[in-house]
């Protein structure tokens, strides 16, 4: 059976003291990962590199995407109250840039390399996505992420991601699957728009890319669209008409409803003479930039959620999805062998058919050399092993080429999953393996208990984060959460399906 990599082990080991410090009861999610990646090794599902706990981001993650000079550094350097990120009216980063804690007191600037080979971190092995846009490009990731640490305290238990703007990219097919990859792992998208160009020309990449493309997500709860720099409206004589201006072009391209926020920078407005107005746009943008914040300060307690809810879905994946998928294929492969080898074997009849046709010359000397061959014990030995050694050789050689034909097949399609089903399916064609085996390699009695107590222990980590975020009763003392490392806002009481879709929990008031 595979077994993980020295690396791997070492990686996990790595994640495990690093969430003891953290989070303590995602220390327990990660053995329940471990005791599911024996399965997904036994099956074939894995390779030695690869874990299940390696293919989600462990911290918080929250991302800022958007046109350039929409504010993304100015915001989350506000948000940090350190100034970090540089900023200006030019693009002036052409990076992604993965912000995280540090205890150290003066900020760092590390490579892309620090992000692709740490699985703590939502970038490990991205050198591999870019080198599926061209060779090469995965020797080249550190022209494409930065690790950034900071001390502020806003940043514990989370990471920031910071992005390049998206209309004017030299390195385009790239940035675009790295904007897709941040996406499908982020806790919270905040996509920014700069309300100085709300026409839909001056925004069309973002539009296309980060609205049209995101409509119909399951997760789509998850987005925050942000109007940014909306002082500077404040001199047009119709400031709202800039508001509508950009509500329209979001409708244009599907998007009906969602969260719509418009805020501004205080340090850096453009100042406002008229006090009403002044009063008027400091009350929107404090309105919206404590919900923002307060949805960004949540994250901690969605991603421990999520983070459980992983891991029963992947239990669930591989006793619905992969188990039935593959009984299936070993059938097909089974059938698709018998078929072939009788196909084979009556070939051989009509032969031998044909040789009684063509007269008893021929009839009379095979049966002349038959008893040749059985004339002494080892003739008669000999003839039954040659015997047996051709029937075995078309056996294995048509279960091998029918094999290849299928995984070759299964290559070529778009279905989920099929680098995984293909491996699987291979370990399930080895020749050891019967050809009337009904149930894939791996998918024993000890790996089936094994997969339904990680269910239950996911539904037991499910009860562990009720029992410190809610309190149904009003009993309860409140106690400081095991989760959290910084203080966090009291959540409303809910059942565990909203928590593991993805559903906003909002903060009590």
């Amino acid at each position: 059976m595979t077994r993980p990599s020295a690396s791997l082990r070492k990686r996990l080991k790595s994640l495990e003291q690093h969430l003891r410090e953290e989070n303590p009861l995602l220390v327990d999610a990660v053995g329940g990962y471990r005791r599911l990646s024996r399965v997904g090794y036994a099956m074939g599902l894995l390779s030695a590199d690869e874990s299940f706990a390696t293919q989600i981001s462990w911290w918080p993650l929250i991302s800022v995407l958007g046109t350039f000079s929409a504010g993304k550094s100015t915001f989350i350097n506000h948000y940090l109250q350190y100034p970090l990120q540089d900023t200006g009216n030019q693009a002036v980063d052409d990076k992604f840039t993965v912000i995280c804690y540090s205890s150290d007191e003066k900020p760092r600037t590390l490579p892309g390399l620090a992000l692709d080979a740490d699985p703590r971190f939502p970038f490990y092995q991205t050198s591999e996505e870019l080198e599926k846009v061209a060779d090469g490009e995965g020797r080249r990731i550190d022209a494409y992420l930065q690790l950034k640490t900071c001390n502020s305290p806003q940043l514990k238990g989370r990471i920031l991601i910071d992005s390049p703007g998206f209309d004017a990219d030299a390195q385009r097919s790239a940035t675009l699957r790295l904007t897709n990859h941040i996406i499908d792992l982020s806790d919270l998208v905040l996509v920014f728009f700069d309300a100085r160009h709300p026409e839909p020309g001056a925004m069309s990449d973002t539009l296309a890319h980060l609205v049209g493309g995101t409509v119909d997500r399951s997760d789509s709860s998850k987005f925050l669209y942000i109007l940014n720099q909306v002082d500077t409206t404040a001199r047009e004589d119709n400031p709202e008409e800039v508001y509508g201006a950009w509500q329209r072009a979001l409708s244009r391209e599907g998007l009906t409803a969602g969260r719509f926020y418009s805020i501004y920078d205080p340090d850096a407005a453009v100042p406002i003479e008229d006090p009403g107005l002044r009063r008027r746009f400091e009350w929107k943008r404090d309105q919206d930039m404590s919900e923002i914040t307060s949805r960004m300060d949540q994250v901690t307690v969605e991603r421990a959620y999520r983070i459980v809810g992983a891991l029963e879905k992947r239990a669930q994946e591989i006793q619905e999805f992969y188990v039935p998928r593959l009984q299936k294929l070993i059938a097909d492969w089974r059938n698709t062998v018998l078929k072939v080898e009788a196909g084979i074997y009556a070939l051989f009849a009509l032969l031998a058919g044909g040789v009684q046709l063509a007269g008893t010359d021929v009839v009379g000397g095979a049966a002349s050399l038959f008893e040749t061959l059985t004339a002494s014990p080892w003739g008669t030995v000999g003839l039954i092993v040659g015997g047996a050694v051709l029937v075995l050789g078309i056996h294995f050689t048509v279960r091998t080429l029918v094999s290849h034909r299928m995984q070759c097949k299964l290559m070529a399609s778009t279905e989920n999953h099929r680098d995984r089903l293909v491996r699987a399916f291979k370990k399930n064609t080895r020749f050891w393996r019967s050809i009337f085996e009904l149930n894939p390699a791996g998918w024993n009695p000890w790996n089936r208990r094994r997969v339904r107590q990680v269910i239950a222990e996911s539904d037991r980590y499910v009860q562990t984060l009720n029992d410190n975020y809610t309190d149904p009763s009003g009993l309860r003392t409140p106690e400081p959460s095991i989760l959290a490392t910084d203080e966090e806002p009291v959540v409303d009481a809910g059942d565990k399906d909203k928590a593991l879709s993805g559903e906003v929990i909002r903060p009590a008031r």
